[in-house]
């Protein structure tokens, strides 16, 4: 009977160990495992941000460019603006020469007709 239970015991404390290796391999394998996802996830993070920073620095250029679009068409809109104001200006100069024109023609034809 010892010698039946002592060897189930030393049969039990065989599994117990052949177990905690495939335990130990398999606490091994899931640490290498989340090392290399780490390591993915890390890569992809700085790939993410290169990127971004990329595109950030892409659209200031842009915003920048858009900028000084802007102030072009603004400037060229203010110039228009006084070419308007100038070309007003001619066109009430020449409408009041027309009609001082207009008057010393009509006079002119009166003093004709007499």
């Amino acid at each position: 009977q010892l010698h039946l239970t002592t060897s189930e015991k030393n049969e039990l404390v065989r599994c117990l160990e052949m177990v905690q290796n495939q335990l130990q391999e398999k606490e091994s394998e899931i640490k290498r495992e989340i090392s290399e996802y780490q390591d993915r996830l890390l890569q992809a993070e700085k790939e993410h941000q290169g990127a971004l920073t990329e595109a950030n620095r892409k659209n200031e250029v842009e915003i920048e460019a858009c900028h000084e679009k802007i102030s072009s068409l603004e400037h060229f809109i203010s110039s228009q603006k006084l070419e308007i104001e100038h070309l007003k200006s001619n066109k009430e100069q020449l409408n009041n020469s027309l009609k001082e024109a207009n008057q010393s023609l009509g006079e002119l034809l009166k003093i004709k007709v007499r």
